[in-house]
């Protein structure tokens, strides 16, 4: 016993007709498709890099909204029963060629349709564990990651204090190190003034005596007296 056929097969449809792609190209994105959740099939037509899959998302979605509207459906609960292609009219065109001769252009067209239905039960049953499992592991996952995110904000915050104290002990033992040459700057005059008294010091001479020290002052010479000055007629009388 042969199964429904195809234009009786249950469910809500949608169908796009005369569409300007070929049946075959068109068969090609309808089969990823096929059996599919609607959330799972529309997140795959978009990644999809054929320029057909544009409009079977388009029916697709068109399908999902018939069934909600009009068979009062939940769209969370629908999958892509089935979809097909058919083959639409050909447009023939002509192209001239060599010699007047001309070449036959086919433009094919295709009519597609995509039918929902709600899953079973069982299916229903399996879809809502698979979600709560995924929402725990999400969950999870979301706390792991503050977990870890606070972790490392502990850490930071523990290398920024530790450089904020190897800081401080740096400026503190720079501080000393500097106060320390300042002291040493100050004792180096008298340091100085030590080494050239020690210069001054009369050294022994050869046969280990001492030298005399150096006289402190001469005894003064006597000064000549100054010739007084003489007048003209005791100039002429000595002469």
């Amino acid at each position: 016993m042969t199964g429904p056929k195809t234009n009786e097969r249950p469910g809500t449809r949608a169908q796009l007709r005369y569409l300007r792609v070929s049946a075959g190209k068109a068969r090609e994105v309808l089969n990823l498709i096929r059996g599919r959740e609607v959330g799972e099939a529309g997140e795959l037509l978009q990644l999809v890099e054929r320029d057909v899959a544009i409009p079977i998302r388009k029916l697709l979605d068109s399908a999902v909204a018939n069934a909600v509207e009009n068979d009062g459906q939940i769209a969370d609960e629908l999958y892509v029963s089935a979809c097909y292609a058919d083959e639409g009219p050909t447009l023939k065109r002509w192209r001239p060629r060599a010699r007047g001769r001309a070449t036959r252009i086919r433009k094919r067209t295709s009519h597609l349709t995509i039918i929902v239905s709600r899953l079973s039960d069982e299916e229903l049953e399996r879809k809502r564990a698979r979600d709560e499992a995924q929402r725990v592991r999400a969950g999870g996952a979301g706390r792991a990651a503050r977990r870890s995110a606070a972790a490392a904000a502990a850490a930071r915050r523990a290398r920024v204090a530790r450089s904020r104290g190897q800081a401080a002990d740096h400026d503190h033992d720079h501080d000393h190190d500097h106060d320390h040459d300042h002291d040493h700057d100050h004792g180096e005059p008298e340091a100085a003034v030590d080494e050239v008294v020690a210069d001054a010091e009369p050294t022994p001479d050869e046969g280990g005596e001492a030298a005399p020290p150096a006289e402190a002052s001469a005894e003064p010479e006597p000064e000549e007296p100054e010739a007084e000055p003489t007048t003209s007629d005791e100039r002429k009388d000595e002469a």
